[in-house]
């Protein structure tokens, strides 16, 4: 029974795989979902990870990519060593502007493969952006830590920048002192 399941989950497979190389991304995912469903007598099969990955294939060519990384990481949880689900989570990861997810992905890709130049020049690429959005994101919570402390010190007559952090150059910490 289970090399049958196989065998019709694997012709239904590449039933869908016809369809997304017509273009036919939304009837090729229905097509890797019912040999998923007629694969899942085996569930840890190469084609229930393969079929995973192709309907991340047909979600990235979609634009969809939250449902893009949802099923790269179900193939991911069947094959972690899969390479190409690792490539399409990372590309949907840098659509979506998660970029440290994306170049965690790269390296992995890396370390499995260390001849892969698109995972090389993507993680050049997308670290100083990576630094970029971190920086961004440190310097609005500094912004909205000022404001709350504002708020706070406004009904004692002060604000923050009454306060000034002086660090002491030998142990490397930091004391705040009040300015008038």
């Amino acid at each position: 029974c289970e090399a049958g399941s196989l065998n019709q989950a694997n012709d239904v497979k590449e039933e869908g795989n016809k369809l997304f190389k017509a273009g036919k991304y939304e009837d090729a995912l229905l097509q890797y979902e019912l040999a998923l469903q007629i694969a899942s007598e085996v569930p840890s099969s190469e084609v229930c990870s393969i079929c995973h990955a192709n309907r991340a294939a047909c979600f990235l060519k979609l634009e969809k990519f939250n449902d893009t990384i949802k099923e790269c990481t179900k193939a991911l949880e069947l094959n972690p060593l899969y390479i190409k689900a690792l490539v399409r989570r990372a590309e949907a990861n840098e659509k979506l502007e998660h970029y440290e997810e994306a170049i965690a992905d790269w390296k992995k890709i890396v370390g499995l493969d260390t001849s892969n130049d698109q995972a090389r020049r993507s993680i050049r690429r997308l670290e100083p952006i990576a630094a970029e959005k971190r920086e961004k994101m440190k310097e609005e919570m500094i912004g909205k830590l000022k404001e709350m402390g504002n708020s706070i010190l406004g009904h004692f007559g002060m604000s923050v920048d009454n306060f000034k952090a002086v660090k002491d150059p030998n142990t490397g910490s930091y004391s705040i002192q009040f300015q008038r």
